[in-house]
């Protein structure tokens, strides 16, 4: 698989069940905003893969849900972690997933919303929510990391339809793909000036997590609470779905900045070879930090 080139395989569904990737897949239909750094032809299933029901219903029931309550997936992506929120949220709740993308929803919809008390609408965050009413909980997971300045704005729109003394829940990554042992001193610095270009260019932002408490001091949410575990912590035997989504981010963000390849060695598709024999080398050590922050909207608001 060449970093420059998007692969046209196709994936077999039975992924879904095993949790494992053997290729890539070709969506029903494409739809690009293109804003979002990740956005490419097997993205929806990347987002499924990567995303491990046991660790979001840990971290759901710290953010407070539980049945009956009214919930926003905001950011909902292809549906999954949406799903798992409604199941918590049972008896008597409900949840409603928001992405930008069209190809994410169309998914979602066509595989999680044929049950009752969840739904899927497309919005961009950046824009306030209108006619969607009020929540008890709002869920923001992984979101935030890709809108670098329009984080501050996407929390006040949040804010807006929040119930007063509802609570707002942040979860993202800090240091984000930047925690590697043992790299090599090129492809270390080949890596970093990768995320320093994303960063400035393509509105990642790869040190999210630590500013999620102040999102939520600045606009005076009141019993806040944080709490810091690992999301990703990989050493010995690698797993499938693991290596697929690690090396499907580094494919693709590599696209963004060809330029920073002309003197490594075998340009883009010597680093990306490279990368992927580092990271089936049951030495490799990597994590990254996830960070959880809740606070309850005042009533004052």
């Amino acid at each position: 698989m060449a970093c420059l080139k998007a692969s046209q395989d196709i994936i077999d569904d039975s992924l879904y069940k095993t949790g494992l990737i053997e290729n890539h897949v070709t969506p029903v239909r494409k739809s690009k905003p293109p804003d979002y750094l990740m956005e490419n032809e097997a993205e929806s299933i990347r987002l499924e893969v990567k995303t491990r029901p046991e660790a979001v219903r840990k971290q759901a029931l710290w953010s407070g849900l539980k049945p009956g309550l009214r919930v926003l997936d905001a950011g909902c992506g292809p549906g999954k972690v949406t799903s798992i929120l409604h199941e918590i949220v049972q008896p008597g709740g409900s949840v409603l997933g928001v992405d930008y993308s069209e190809e994410r929803i169309f998914h979602a919809n066509e595989r999680y919303g044929h049950k009752p008390g969840i739904d899927f609408q497309l919005h961009d965050l950046r824009d306030p929510l209108e006619g969607v009413g009020q929540f008890d909980v709002i869920w923001a997971r992984f979101v935030l990391e890709y809108n670098l300045l329009e984080s501050p704005e996407i929390v006040k729109n949040l804010t807006a339809c929040l119930k007063p003394n509802g609570y707002l829940c942040l979860l993202d990554l800090d240091h984000n793909c930047l925690s590697y042992y043992q790299l090599p001193p090129k492809m270390e610095k080949v890596l970093f000036n990768l995320m320093a270009r994303l960063e400035k260019e393509y509105n990642f932002d790869p040190y999210s997590g630590r500013k999620l408490y102040a999102y939520l001091y600045d606009l005076g949410y009141q019993n806040v609470q944080t709490e810091v575990s690992t999301h990703n912590l990989i050493f010995g035997k690698v797993k499938k779905e693991d290596l697929f989504n690690w090396t499907k981010k580094v494919e693709v963000a590599s696209i963004k900045a060809k330029e920073l390849f002309v003197n490594y060695p075998g340009g883009c598709d010597g680093f990306f070879a490279d990368f992927i024999k580092f990271f089936e080398d049951p030495r490799r050590f990597t994590y990254t930090p996830l960070i959880l922050c809740k606070g309850m909207k005042p009533v004052s608001d």
